[in-house]
C-alpha cells in the first residue's frame, strides 16, 4: 500500500527516504503531513538549547498580587497569578 519516498530537507537540503514504515506509522498516528527534515536534523533540532521565554510582571485580576506571565499583558485581558490560575483550573 504504502511505497519509499524520496523527500528533501528543508533545513540541510540532502535528499531522505520516508520509508513506507514511517508512512504507515505516520497513518496510523493521523499525522496528515509528511516529515520535512532528515533524520540527522530532526535530532539536531531537539538536541538544540531552547531560548529562554520572556516573561513580565503584572497585577493579578482575582487576588491583587503580582504575577508573572509568559504574554505581555493587555488592558482587555484578565491576569491571573499562578495560585489564582491553579484555582480557577481546579472550578
Amino acid at each position: 500500500m504504502f511505497e519509499d519516498k524520496t523527500l528533501i530537507c528543508k533545513e540541510c537540503g540532502n535528499e531522505f527516504v520516508f520509508t513506507a514504515g514511517e508512512q504507515e506509522f505516520y497513518a496510523e498516528k493521523g499525522f496528515e503531513n509528511e516529515p520535512q527534515r532528515c533524520k540527522e536534523c530532526r535530532a539536531a533540532r531537539k538536541q538544540a538549547p531552547r531560548t529562554e521565554r520572556q516573561f513580565f510582571d503584572a497585577i493579578c485580576s482575582e487576588c491583587g498580587g503580582p504575577a508573572r506571565v509568559p504574554f505581555k499583558p493587555r488592558d482587555d485581558r484578565a491576569v491571573l497569578c499562578s495560585d489564582c490560575f491553579a484555582k480557577s483550573k481546579a472550578e
